[in-house]
């Protein structure tokens, strides 16, 4: 069975502590900057949304790669890109519809979430609600539950 990662950005509070955990995890050190995970602060509407890779079926970051770097692996069931081809050209970020490629600049390279081998720390860390790692099939029958319900409201039948 798969999992996601799934965004509930309604829930994020802005604490950042999923951008600090994924640095220590991926780069040893606490610097968000280095986080495949990014904040991004709404001021006017006083609302946080996570950004990530969302491990698209059929990514366009693959889809627009010159050196065909990025690929879906579907054994592993996420996107995986190969960093020995990568010519850090950034192609990839200006086509991610979801903003969840980042560029380190200092290491020259593209950050992108590889949910953690299975094991996504900035879900296990989230207290809030706003990131879960969940099986594919429950999401998908939430997804519908919720579209019902609000079927139902916009009808004036709850």
């Amino acid at each position: 069975m798969s999992k996601i990662l799934v965004i509930d950005p309604r829930r994020c509070t802005g604490c950042r502590l999923c951008e600090i955990v994924c640095s220590v995890t991926k780069e040893g050190v606490s610097d968000p900057a280095l986080s495949r995970i990014q904040i991004c602060e709404l001021e006017a509407e006083k609302q946080y949304l996570p950004l990530v890779c969302h491990q698209c079926e059929d990514p366009l970051c693959a889809t627009v790669c010159p050196v065909n770097g990025i690929a879906r692996d579907e054994d592993l069931d996420r996107v995986t890109a190969d960093a020995e081809r990568c010519v850090t050209c950034r192609a990839c970020i200006a086509a991610c519809p979801h903003g969840g490629l980042h560029f380190d600049a200092q290491a020259r390279r593209i950050l992108r979430c590889d949910l953690c081998g299975g094991d996504p720390a900035c879900a296990s860390v989230c207290d809030s609600g706003a990131l879960a790692y969940l099986e594919r099939d429950v999401v998908e029958r939430r997804k519908k539950r919720d579209a019902a319900r609000e079927m139902c409201r916009l009808a004036g039948l709850g």
